[in-house]
Protein backbone atom coordinates (compact mmCIF):
# COMPACT_ATOMS: atom_id res chain seq x y z
CA UNK A 1 0.00 0.00 0.00
CA UNK A 2 1.43 2.88 -0.64
CA UNK A 3 2.20 6.06 1.31
CA UNK A 4 -1.15 8.12 2.36
CA UNK A 5 0.55 11.43 1.02
CA UNK A 6 1.11 9.37 -2.04
CA UNK A 7 -2.36 7.94 -2.86
CA UNK A 8 -4.45 9.02 -5.98
CA UNK A 9 -7.21 10.29 -3.97
CA UNK A 10 -4.85 12.71 -2.07
CA UNK A 11 -3.28 13.63 -5.52
CA UNK A 12 -7.02 14.04 -7.06
CA UNK A 13 -7.99 16.66 -4.29
CA UNK A 14 -5.07 18.39 -4.87
CA UNK A 15 -4.86 18.89 -8.64
CA UNK A 16 -8.68 19.48 -8.14
CA UNK A 17 -8.50 22.35 -5.75
CA UNK A 18 -5.13 23.98 -7.55
CA UNK A 19 -7.85 23.68 -10.59
CA UNK A 20 -10.17 25.62 -9.08
CA UNK A 21 -8.10 28.33 -7.52
CA UNK A 22 -7.23 29.09 -10.89
CA UNK A 23 -10.36 29.07 -12.20
CA UNK A 24 -11.67 31.62 -9.91
CA UNK A 25 -8.31 33.58 -10.85
CA UNK A 26 -7.10 33.83 -7.51
CA UNK A 27 -3.12 33.37 -6.74
CA UNK A 28 -2.04 31.16 -3.75
CA UNK A 29 -1.46 34.19 -1.92
CA UNK A 30 -5.46 35.00 -2.32
CA UNK A 31 -6.21 31.74 -0.74
CA UNK A 32 -3.57 31.79 1.97
CA UNK A 33 -5.21 35.49 2.98
CA UNK A 34 -8.44 34.15 2.83
CA UNK A 35 -7.46 31.24 4.82
CA UNK A 36 -5.35 33.40 7.34
CA UNK A 37 -2.37 30.82 6.70
CA UNK A 38 1.14 31.51 4.93
CA UNK A 39 1.17 31.09 1.13
CA UNK A 40 3.24 27.99 1.81
CA UNK A 41 0.29 26.25 3.66
CA UNK A 42 -1.18 26.36 -0.03
CA UNK A 43 1.44 25.62 -1.83
CA UNK A 44 2.57 22.45 0.02
CA UNK A 45 -1.29 21.35 0.02
CA UNK A 46 -1.36 22.21 -3.42
CA UNK A 47 2.19 20.60 -4.68
CA UNK A 48 1.17 16.94 -2.47
CA UNK A 49 3.47 18.10 0.01
CA UNK A 50 0.99 18.09 2.83
CA UNK A 51 -2.49 16.30 3.11
CA UNK A 52 -5.10 18.38 4.76
CA UNK A 53 -7.39 17.14 6.84
CA UNK A 54 -11.83 17.40 6.87
CA UNK A 55 -11.83 20.56 8.66
CA UNK A 56 -9.19 22.11 6.61
CA UNK A 57 -10.97 20.84 3.07
CA UNK A 58 -13.97 22.54 4.33
CA UNK A 59 -12.11 25.80 5.30
CA UNK A 60 -10.45 25.68 1.84
CA UNK A 61 -13.91 25.11 -0.22
CA UNK A 62 -15.55 28.27 1.47
CA UNK A 63 -12.43 30.38 0.93
CA UNK A 64 -12.94 29.21 -2.85
CA UNK A 65 -16.35 29.60 -2.45
CA UNK A 66 -17.67 26.07 -3.39
CA UNK A 67 -20.13 24.02 -2.26
CA UNK A 68 -18.46 20.91 -0.46
CA UNK A 69 -21.22 18.41 -1.95
CA UNK A 70 -20.29 19.83 -5.47
CA UNK A 71 -16.90 19.26 -4.78
CA UNK A 72 -17.24 15.64 -3.72
CA UNK A 73 -19.37 14.77 -7.01
CA UNK A 74 -16.34 16.60 -8.95
CA UNK A 75 -14.03 14.25 -7.06
CA UNK A 76 -16.16 11.20 -7.45
CA UNK A 77 -16.79 12.04 -11.10
CA UNK A 78 -13.37 11.38 -12.16
CA UNK A 79 -12.19 7.51 -12.28
CA UNK A 80 -9.17 7.24 -9.71
CA UNK A 81 -5.65 5.87 -11.41
CA UNK A 82 -3.14 4.24 -10.02
CA UNK A 83 0.07 5.90 -9.91
CA UNK A 84 3.56 4.78 -11.16
CA UNK A 85 5.70 3.38 -8.27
Amino acid sequence: MPHPIHDPRNQRIAVLLTSIRKERGLLQEDVAKRLERPQSFVSKYESGIRRIDLVELLDILGALEVDPHDFIDRIQAEPIKSLPR
